[in-house]
């Protein structure tokens, strides 16, 4: 089945009755958490130094992968003795401008405690490149690991990619590229923008440089979606109501599609500290994404 918004999940969004002010807002995560979002990058940091230590001390390889020649153009992968493991991919946010795959290994351990590997994906930031680029990249990088999974020890028909915020919507764009006949084994967006438009006269679009036909290429929600794989779609409590509807919209996109989809909005969380449940059976984001690969 194929389903395409063409338009709808925008004017469901409702974002043109926005004042430019609220829309500013309502697009600036940090505007849930007082502004500033230092400390949760610093723990981003602290939380993935001690991961790769984690993985040090139990033997455990860290390998880097090159899907191109750029030195941001590269993939991090540990992988569990137990062979061929599923995979988890994660692509890390930042509205395709901040962060790298440094700041994005804090959820290896508790997948690899399952006997899954864990991958983080690193791409060129904007403006040095373009979001269309930015998913270009994304996608090599998916082809990479999969055209590598079995010298790997990976189990290629049990590639899971999840997202956080602008990962969310890198994820959405290689999972559902219209181009190919590939789907991960599922799917999970976290705190993810799926229709890119209303970013457009925002500060954050000066980075970026949409107008309104390259927002509408780059925006999962007006893909052609075809055989979507199950999905979690995940945000936290506290978050903007145009984050939330994003997210809901787009699980209902899914399920129109045919998709499997589970919602879940994230108590005590925000669009930050969400990540920090990835992959931690004792939480119920960490659970029901555990569940959801254990059943691929």
């Amino acid at each position: 089945m194929s389903v395409m918004s063409d338009g709808a999940f925008s004017d469901e969004l409702d974002w043109r009755t926005l004042s430019d002010e609220d829309r500013e807002r309502e697009y600036s995560p940090s505007s849930c958490v007082g502004g500033n979002i230092q400390p949760f990058l610093a723990e981003y940091i602290a939380a993935s130094e001690a991961s790769r230590s984690w993985c040090r001390e139990h033997g455990l390889e860290l390998q880097t992968l090159s899907y191109g020649s750029l030195a941001s153009q590269t993939i991090d992968i540990v992988i569990p003795a137990t062979e061929p493991a599923p995979l988890v991919v994660f692509i890390h946010g930042g509205y395709w401008q901040e962060l790298s795959k440094r700041e994005s290994f804090s959820p290896a351990p508790g997948f690899l405690s399952h006997g899954m590997a864990f991958a983080a994906v690193d791409y060129t930031l904007a403006p040095f490149a373009t979001v269309e680029e930015i998913v270009t990249e994304c996608r090599q990088a998916i082809a990479t690991i999969r055209s590598q999974a079995n010298g790997l020890g990976l189990d290629a028909n049990r590639i899971v990619v999840a997202g956080s915020s602008a990962g969310g919507h890198l994820t959405a764009m290689v999972s559902l590229d219209p181009d190919t006949s590939w789907r991960p084994a599922a799917m999970v967006l976290l705190s993810g923008v799926f229709e890119l438009e209303p970013l457009i006269g925002t500060g954050i679009n000066d980075a970026l440089g949409f107008d309104s036909l390259a927002a509408h290429r780059c925006s999962p929600a007006r893909l052609s979606v075809t055989g979507p794989p199950p999905t979690l779609v995940a945000w936290g409590e506290h978050e903007t109501t145009q984050f939330k509807r994003q997210s809901l919209l787009f699980a209902q996109l899914l399920r129109a599609a045919g998709g499997e989809t589970t919602e879940l909005e994230v108590a005590g969380r925000n669009h930050f500290d969400i990540l920090t449940d990835l992959g931690l059976e004792t939480t119920d984001l960490g659970a029901v994404v555990l569940r959801l690969i254990e059943s691929t």
